[in-house]
């Protein structure tokens, strides 16, 4: 069997190249060849990266970005060069270049689309790419979602069902050095620790996550790492609220401090409010950490699919920092609650979200289409 995941872009910066990264890794463990083409971003270098015996990143020159979308016109040419040596390609959306150059590759084989989310603020890109959207879902072999609610709710999916699955996305444990934990334990002693991280864009809602620390007791302390065009706007909010001393943005972290965070804190919060946060990976980042989690309520994403309410979490209204604190404050005030939905988040992880799981249940549908 041979696989070539295709779309998104390299380094990995966000879900979906991530989450076809760690395929690529998951299935070459098991010594299957599985290869990813993508478009470069943040001026990385094009070129083929060589990950072991059985992966490798063809990285394709970015020449323009347009709409959140990478052009990537060398694309066209190398997937119509390889495209026939793969079995099966796993095809991301959203991502129009990809799809542009699989409708111009000439591929006869079998294709998985992979549907991350809708686009859902991009109203004149879609207007142009829905032609070569419909296209794809048609042919596609089968189609699948990180959750069952995303690609049952999807508008665009509706005529599809009987080719429609699921594959959570899986990952591997965060692990972090003890004395990284414990050094940020210490920064904020006597603090109940609540940890947020992400673009600082408009979805995330981060708003609302400053807005519901007014609301919150002297002891709670809101730590958002991350950087984005949103910045200075939530460092004036936070300002002009008065909640120095319960919010912090931390910027941008490396890998290792991330985790760091996820294993200190003492709950994570999800304060996104669209629908294109479809999943979230940070949400099982913290489960695996055996923390809680709370979340909006967002219809339509497979967030609250993710961290089920009551189980490894508490599930909030969208867009409202009072409800929001109030389940903050639920959790922190009772520390066997806490504890129960600790449990249940690191229970349901290892059961649903590990990286194990991702990949059988990936294999389990490339047989099916095969």
């Amino acid at each position: 069997m041979k696989i070539l995941q295709l779309g998104k872009f390299y380094p990995i910066r966000g879900g979906v190249e991530k989450v076809m990264y760690d395929i690529m890794r998951g299935l070459s463990r098991r010594r299957i060849q599985c290869d990813m083409l993508c478009a470069s971003t943040e001026d990385y270098p094009a070129g083929d990266i060589r990950i072991n015996a059985y992966a490798n990143v063809f990285v394709m020159p970015t020449a323009l970005k347009v709409a959140a979308t990478m052009l990537a016109p060398s694309m066209l040419w190398r997937l119509r060069r390889i495209a026939n040596d793969y079995d099966i390609i796993h095809v991301h959306h959203p991502d129009p270049m990809a799809a542009l150059a699989l409708f111009l590759s000439g591929y006869k084989g079998k294709v998985l689309l992979h549907w991350h989310s809708d686009i859902v603020k991009q109203k004149n890109l879609m207007k142009l790419y829905k032609p070569l959207q419909d296209w794809l879902i048609k042919r596609a072999d089968y189609i699948v979602g990180t959750t069952p609610i995303y690609v049952q709710q999807s508008p665009f999916l509706q005529d599809y069902q009987s080719k429609m699955d699921y594959i959570p996305i899986g990952i591997d444990p965060l692990t972090c050095p003890e004395e990284k934990i414990r050094t940020i334990r210490e920064k904020y002693k006597d603090k109940f620790l609540i940890y947020s991280i992400g673009r600082l864009v408009e979805y995330k809602g981060y708003e609302y996550l400053i807005k519901a620390a007014v609301h919150l007791p002297v002891n709670y302390k809101v730590i958002i790492a991350g950087k984005g065009p949103l910045h200075e706007a939530l460092k004036d909010l936070i300002v002009r609220l008065k909640v120095e001393d319960k919010v912090e943005l931390l910027g941008f972290l490396s890998e290792e401090e991330a985790h760091a965070y996820f294993h200190a804190c003492d709950l994570y919060v999800l304060s996104s409010i669209m629908k294109t946060e479809a999943f979230a990976i940070v949400q099982i980042e913290a489960m695996s950490c055996g923390k809680p989690v709370v979340t909006a309520d967002i219809p339509g994403s497979g967030v609250s699919w993710v961290n089920q309410d009551g189980v490894s979490g508490l599930l909030c209204k969208r867009e409202d920092p009072k409800d929001l604190a109030k389940k903050i404050k639920q959790i922190g005030e009772d520390e066997s609650l806490r504890m129960v939905l600790g449990k249940g988040a690191k229970t349901r992880f290892d059961t649903v979200f590990t990286m194990d799981a991702m990949i059988d249940k990936t294999l389990n549908i490339y047989n099916t289409i095969l």
